[in-house]
């Protein structure tokens, strides 16, 4: 039943019947937060069975840096805020040392990272962790390669299991060829792994229907394809994308088939809240340039996006007056 409590100084309503369900419902961690009921702390063990009633007083609050951060332009998903809005994958380059030079260009604080087998033939070969750190980098396990949902919630129960991981990236395929998400598969995975614990930021079509369905099954983001993986071909569908972002209550960032610079932008003019790239940077001549010039045109979509541009006109509009012409 809906119930009207007081959070953090405004009015609130909420269905949760606990603070841990309130917590959850406001996309933070319960483990990650402080809560005062009615003046008095609430222990962070007991969360999930303090019931919420009419008229409770509660604040929540959790740790921030120090300094005053009004007015940057972050974003948040699943409780856990980012400055750059660009993320950076860890496959197709040259060395590790390449790699952890393109993520520094990028200004990347999030990595997508593969789960593998361990080489048991040489266990002391060199880590991706041992040139990226991920106590500075937050590591995104995927589901790359995984064509059931099966396979997918196996290699992200191993990865929480391999590295405490709960913010990960899912993505079923449905076949080989065009790379592209098998849907129904997808979106069962996203169910199952959202019950467990899960934060899943999801891999999907650019179709709106199919990203409303993912956020009900419990996506902490929405992740269309722009074209297909590691084709370079930018944006194909700005309209169905628009269509997407107008309506999603989580973020949503354009994954795949990003080619330059320009594309980059694009999707941030769109309104997305941030792009994800791999082949793009990996693949370019020069990939700690390109790392430099896609963290630029992210920065400058945006802005171009919060600006709001000019109308669209079917003809010619002067610039300058036409009267007291000469």
């Amino acid at each position: 039943m809906s119930k009207t409590i007081t959070l953090n100084g405004a009015p609130h309503r909420t269905a949760a019947d606990t603070i841990a369900d309130l917590v959850r419902e406001l996309e933070l961690v319960p483990e990650k937060v402080a809560v005062e009921r009615n003046g008095a702390i609430v222990p962070r063990s007991t969360l999930g069975e303090a019931a919420l009633a009419e008229g409770d007083t509660l604040e929540i609050v959790h740790f921030v840096g120090g300094g005053d951060h009004a007015g940057e332009d972050t974003w948040t998903v699943a409780g856990r805020t980012f400055r750059s809005r660009l993320i950076v994958g860890t496959g197709k380059y040259k060395s590790f040392e390449q790699n952890a030079a393109a993520v520094a260009a990028a200004g990347a604080e999030i990595v997508t990272v593969a789960v593998r087998r361990v080489n048991i033939s040489d266990p002391k070969a060199p880590m991706l962790t041992d040139f990226i750190d991920p106590k500075k980098i937050t590591y995104l396990p995927n589901t790359a390669g995984c064509f059931t949902a099966d396979d997918a919630i196996r290699t992200l129960r191993l990865a929480r299991e391999a590295g405490g991981w709960d913010l990960v990236k899912l993505e079923v395929l449905g076949e080989a060829r065009t790379l592209y998400p098998n849907m129904v598969e997808t979106i069962r995975a996203t169910e199952v792994l959202a019950k467990e614990g899960f934060h899943p930021m999801v891999y999907c079509t650019d179709d709106p229907i199919a990203a409303k369905q993912l956020e009900d099954a419990g996506a902490v983001a929405i992740m269309p394809l722009g074209a297909p993986i590691g084709s370079g071909l930018g944006i194909q569908n700005r309209v169905t994308i628009r269509l997407i972002v107008e309506a999603a209550k989580v973020p949503v960032l354009v994954d795949a088939g990003v080619g330059t610079a320009s594309d980059a932008a694009v999707g941030m003019e769109l309104g997305c809240d941030g792009i994800l790239m791999n082949t793009a940077i990996a693949e370019a001549k020069d990939p700690v340039r390109m790392a430099r010039a896609m963290k630029l045109a992210v920065e400058a979509g945006r802005a171009a996006y919060l600006a709001g541009r000019m109308a669209r006109r079917m003809y010619a509009d002067p610039s300058s007056p036409l009267a007291g012409l000469i």
